[in-house]
């Protein structure tokens, strides 16, 4: 099926009570080539933000408020809008090497260096009392004083890295240069393969591609059903700390999925939908490789799951290209004969295990697809990411040949 199968909101849990072929034994062999997907690189609206290696919803950059000039009050009241708490971490001189690779301010004699994390919410004073705690400055009032006298200037949240003995000038003009941020920003977009997803957060990140390679991948907390990483990192944006090592990010990613999987109650959901969690995960990662609007992918899991329930082959296009590491729009006629468990026009039930990391709304259209007798679908103009549904193979012949014209092929 050209785009893959079909999705929609909820219905009845017990509707699909008949489930599908379970699914081989063998682990999935992801993709080592290939490149982002820009189509299945959503909006992020699925995403959530992180501070350290784990996502924090709101921790923004953008969180910023500028600040103040002149009275006190005014300074107090706000450096940076929303949220509400300061930490700090003095870092022993073994870890500032550690740091170094992120920021590099100039050595200042025996002065140590100190990692600050300034999140929303933080007023001026607040800013000086951490500063002054920390040893950075001497004292808050003269941190208050040094904001009371600059322009407005825009101060983001995040963890920066300055050392002690400062001026409070000093520590304010790091404060304010980007240069100065101790932490790098790790945005997965929902639909990357594992492949593509460890390269992604190598290159955003800093830290090895080898090292990310030779994580085990039972020791970063999945859960019980996963037969890997690949569907398990989710898609989110994750604010790397100065230290933080390969495991203990991909452990992060894993544990956001499994937040997420709680909160959607996936095991049950999927259990009255006569899944295992693991074809839960896998119905939602095909979903999620498609180019489709969000609004379409409760359709595409009722498509899958009607013609799992007639024992239909899926046919789906997604999983061929998968097997093969490929990023084209459709397969070709041999590949389609591919001996791959993840051919899906060969083989019929679903593929052994998800073919993408899928986001929060393909993995609620998983568990809760679209009342609907469709069988077919066809993303008939991908760059748009229209989709067709139907129940008639005729109207599927039809969309194949809108796919084809928007493609220049027959």
């Amino acid at each position: 099926m050209s785009g893959g199968a079909a999705r929609g909101p909820d219905e009845d849990p017990h509707a699909d009570a008949s489930h599908p072929n379970p699914p081989a034994a063998e682990s999935p062999t992801p993709a080592t080539g290939g490149h982002e997907d820009t189509e299945q690189a959503k909006d992020g609206h699925d995403r959530g933000e992180a501070a350290g290696p784990v996502a924090e919803p709101g921790d923004d950059e953008a969180d910023t408020l500028p600040l103040p000039v002149g009275r006190r009050e005014g300074v107090r009241r706000a450096v940076v809008t929303g949220g509400v708490t300061l930490s700090a971490l003095v870092l022993a001189a073994g870890v500032y090497a550690l740091v170094r690779p992120y920021v590099n301010p100039d050595d200042h004699g025996d002065a140590a260096a100190v990692t600050v994390r300034i999140t929303p919410g933080a007023g001026a004073a607040d800013v000086g009392e951490l500063l002054a705690a920390s040893g950075v400055v001497t004292s808050a009032r003269s941190f208050v004083a040094a904001a009371e006298q600059r322009e407005p200037a825009e101060l983001k949240p995040g963890f920066y890295q300055l050392r002690t003995g400062m001026s409070a000038g000093e520590a304010l003009d790091l404060l304010l240069a980007p240069a100065s941020r101790a932490v790098r920003r790790v945005t997965l977009p929902e639909g990357m393969r594992l492949g593509e997803t460890l390269r992604h957060i190598a290159e955003q990140s800093g830290v090895p591609l080898a090292d990310l390679r030779a994580v085990d991948s039972r020791q970063v907390g999945l859960p019980d059903y996963a037969q890997g990483l690949e569907g398990f990192l989710f898609p989110a944006t994750y604010a790397v700390q100065p230290g933080t090592t390969a495991g203990g990010l991909l452990t992060a990613m894993a544990q956001r999925f499994a937040t997420v999987a709680d909160r959607l109650d996936l095991e049950e959901r999927a259990a009255r939908l006569g899944l295992t969690p693991l074809q839960a995960v896998t119905v939602a990662s095909i979903v999620q490789a498609e180019p489709a609007k969000d609004a379409d992918y409760p359709k595409i899991a009722r498509v899958i799951y009607n013609r799992l329930r007639r024992d239909m082959s899926l046919r789906i296009d997604s999983t061929i290209l998968y097997a093969l590491g490929k990023r084209t729009a459709r397969p070709s006629r041999s590949g389609t004969r591919a001996g791959s468990p993840y051919n899906t026009y060969t083989r019929k039930g679903l593929p052994p295990g998800p073919i993408s990391n899928p986001g929060v709304t393909a993995l609620k259209a998983a568990l809760h697809p679209a009342k609907g007798d469709w069988y077919w679908f066809v993303a008939t103009d991908p760059a748009h990411r229209i989709t067709k549904f139907t129940d008639k193979e005729s109207e599927f012949v039809r969309y194949r040949e809108e796919l084809n014209e928007h493609l220049g092929t027959n």
